[in-house]
This record gives structure tokens, C-alpha cells and sequence, in this order.
């Protein structure tokens, strides 16, 4: 059965495209892009006069926790979760149990994607075997198994060399080595960020400089190997300052921000020591959110990923020193980012779809995607620019709610999610 989208706002960077039109998908695939297609019997029409038709979005970073943690989340309702919130593709940490550091682990994975059959899900595989930063894996196999990445999330590569040699192994490849900065020896068993607000409650901090001295040492080495470096969830000034020093020099560094990073800080745990508000990196300060928010309008920040982690509520209900780190956001990823940067006029709708899906695509190297054009995959996310929404605990599909957006109120909610001509997600 072919579909028919009629009388849409085609938004997409990739082509610069920005023109009312009509789209034709047949056999998964964009077919034809007119400003008028006639439709016939054996076409499916759906008119979407006043929404937006943005290429769909893609998480260039989520947890979902399967194999062996699946009473936080699972591949099924993660990929629930995912199309919920627009994502029509979404690459998954390796942090697993067992740890996708073998294609066997790789395997499961893709498996239980192809049969949930609702968003591409692209396997992110281990730097080091089982996250120890001590053996590295065979990326090749890894490669040939169908992961789109390397990444010690979680953790990071603190070895110098097996960093070194794992982001020129990767270049063989081409495929992002995707950094946690994090320098294990500054951070400990900290718990927020240092400064005001752990003195406040006497935590133990994690210092921004934790993170700062990581980022300069993988921009040095990635100035010497020139393979592909990304550096994801940065939350400091001066680590988008050295990200935007490098890409002064000619340096090919990529890197993504959070949601919460852009638009909470630690003053909330302040006000209300809830462990809804720990996460790795820690929520900063004013100053380091609005450098942030300026490496998003000014190109420094190449994506937004969600870092969707989820907890149960059991684990997340622990006192403050005892809970997990981590956060949902799959879901709200959109809207929050729509409501707070895009109506209030800080960026446009263009630039946040090439921050959703445009440069996402290109960092992973996803083919045909990221864009709308005929003969790509037909994965699109259909926005309602001017539809209210209100977050609420018990509408998430995530088996989690560990989410610091609950309660929020704005516009701008992910109408259809359509993955290879396919509608998975309809909002009522």
C-alpha cells in the first residue's frame, strides 16, 4: 500500500528545502515530493495541512538496558519510548550485561530490534572489553556485526593509548569513536556538581575541570589521527570553548548536548535534594547552561541526544548519595527544546531539526537518512508546532519515569512518527 502526505511544510536542511508540499511513499521509501500528487484508490491520505515534515529525528545517545536490566528498560519499550518522542532511529550504549563488546551481544540486540519492528536501532559497541579501559575489542568483528560507533559510556577511555589506538582502529572503519569525558581520578564517588550547591549539602563534587582536561587530550589526539571523534552530553563553558577553538584550527570534532544540560541546572537540587536531578555529567551552573545554549545557536554543537538512562523508581527512590545517576528523555526531548529554545526565539525550527536529525545522521554515517529526498528511507517526524502539551509520569512508554520534566507545560508535540513508510506512533 503506497501513503500519501498532503499539503505539509517539508523542513529539511539536508536540501534545503522549506516549501509546502506533497510526499509519496511506496515500498518503504520516499517515492515522490511535489507540490501535487494526485492520489488514487490504492493510495492511504493522510492531509497534514499546518504541521511540520521534518527527516526523522535520530538519539545519537540512549540506554536501553537490554540484555540484563530489563526491569529498567527494554529494547520493546524503548523503541516505544523512541517513537513516542519523533525518533525514527536511535543509537543504543554499550553499557549492558552482559557488555556489547562481542558481535555475539550485537547480535541480540539487532534481533530484538527486527522483532519490535518500530525504529532503526543502531548498536553503539564497547571501546574496552567489558568497559574495563584495560583490552581493547576486536572492532573489526564488531563492525562486520553492524555497530555504527565505539563508546566506553559510562565510563571513560582515561587510558591514553588504548584511546589513541582505538580512535585510529575506528578510522578504518569510519566510525565515531563517541567519547564520555570524564577524568575518573578528579570525580571519585562525587555526586553533583562542585561548587555552591555541594558545599550546601557537603557532597563530594565532580569538577568541571573532570571533564575539561578529557576533552582537551581526545582534541590532541584527534588532531594527530584525524579519525572520527565525538564528544557527547558536554555540560562546561570550557569545554565548548575547546571544542570551539578546535574546530577554528580545522580540527574534525563533533560533539552533542542534553536537554536537561541546556535547560536546568543545579540550583534545582538547592531547592529539592531529589534524585531525579543526578545524572553524569551533573547538572552545572547558569554560566555553563547559557555557553551551552550560545553552542547551539552559534554551530558549535553539532546534536541534542537525549541520554535517555532509565532507572526504576526503587532505584531512583534511594537517598540522594545511593540513587543511580541518570535520566529519561526520549519523549520530551522535543518539546521541552521546541517550548523553551525555538518559540522564545533563541534558535529557529531549522536549526533545531539539523541539531535532531540533519547532523546526527552525518556523524554516524547513517546513509539516506538525516534528509528527504526521493529514494531515501521514508523516516519522518511529523511536528504540531502549535499543539499544547503537558508532561505527566503516567503517559511515558519508557518502563521509567525517572524524568526532571514532569510537570512541564508549553507547545509543540510530535504528531505521526513514520519509520520506512511505516506510521508507528499516531498522537490521540
Amino acid at each position: 500500500m503506497k501513503l500519501l502526505l498532503k499539503n505539509g511544510r517539508l523542513i529539511d536542511p539536508a536540501t534545503a528545502v522549506d516549501a509546502e508540499v506533497d510526499i509519496l511513499i511506496e515500498e518503504g521509501k520516499i517515492a515522490e515530493i511535489s507540490g501535487s500528487i494526485t492520489t488514487t484508490t490504492e493510495t492511504d491520505t493522510i492531509d497534514i495541512g499546518g504541521l511540520v515534515i521534518s527527516p526523522g529525528f535520530i538519539d545519537i545517545h540512549v540506554h536501553l538496558r537490554e540484555p540484563g536490566q530489563e526491569h529498567k528498560e527494554t529494547i520493546a519499550a524503548g523503541s516505544r519510548a523512541a517513537v513516542a518522542g519523533g525518533f525514527t532511529s536511535i543509537a543504543c550504549m554499550p553499557n549492558t550485561a552482559p557488555v556489547n563488546d562481542n558481535p555475539s551481544v550485537t547480535s541480540y540486540i539487532l534481533l530484538k530490534a527486527e522483532e519490535t519492528q518500530l525504529v532503526n536501532i543502531f548498536p553503539v559497541a564497547a571501546v574496552s572489553r567489558k568497559l574495563e579501559g584495560n583490552e581493547p575489542v576486536d572492532m573489526e568483528a564488531l563492525y562486520k556485526a553492524g555497530v555504527k560507533g565505539f563508546s566506553d559510556d559510562g565510563w571513560c577511555v582515561t587510558n591514553r593509548q588504548l584511546f589513541r589506538e582505538a580512535l585510529k582502529t575506528a578510522k578504518n572503519y569510519g566510525l565515531p569513536i563517541i567519547e564520555h569525558p570524564e577524568e575518573h581520578s578528579m570525580t571519585g564517588d562525587g555526586q553533583i556538581n562542585k561548587g555552591k550547591v555541594s558545599q550546601q549539602y557537603g557532597f563530594k563534587g565532580i569538577p568541571a575541570a573532570a571533564e575539561d582536561v578529557i576533552v582537551a587530550r581526545d582534541i590532541q589526539i584527534q588532531e594527530e589521527i584525524k579519525g572520527k571523534l565525538h564528544l557527547t552530553h558536554l555540560s562546561t563553558r570550557d569545554s565548548l570553548e575547546l571544542v570551539r577553538e578546535a574546530k577554528k584550527k580545522g580540527v574534525v570534532v563533533t560533539c552533542d548536548v542534553t536537554p536537561h544540560h541546556l535547560l536546568l541546572t543545579e540550583d534545582l537540587i538547592a531547592e529539592r535534594l531529589d534524585a531525579v536531578y543526578k545524572m553524569k555529567p551533573p547538572l552545572r551552573t547558569e554560566i555553563d547552561r547559557l555557553a551551552l545554549v550560545e553552542g547551539i545557536k552559534t554551530g558549535i554543537v553539532d546534536c541534542i541526544a537525549s541520554d535517555h538512562a532509565p532507572h526504576s523508581l526503587e532505584e531512583k527512590s534511594r537517598p540522594f548519595e545511593k540513587a543511580p545517576f541518570g535520566v529519561i528523555g526520549m519523549e520530551t526531548s522535543f518539546p521541552v527544546i521546541y517550548d523553551r529554545l525555538v518559540r522564545t526565539g533563541i534558535i529557529d525550527i531549522q536549526r533545531l531539526i539539523e541539531l535532531f536529525s540533519t547532523n546526527p545522521a552525518r556523524v554516524l554515517n547513517l546513509e539516506g537518512r538525516g534528509m528527504v529526498k526521493p529514494g531515501c528511507p521514508a523516516d519522518l517526524t511529523i511536528l504540531d508546532l502549535n499543539r499544547s502539551f503537558k508532561i505527566n509520569a503516567g503517559d511515558f512508554y519508557s518502563k521509567s519515569v525517572n524524568c526532571p520534566f514532569i510537570g512541564w507545560e508549553g507547545k509543540g508535540v510530535v504528531a505521526y512518527t513514520i519509520v520506512n513508510g511505516k506510521i508507528v506512533y499516531t498522537r490521540t
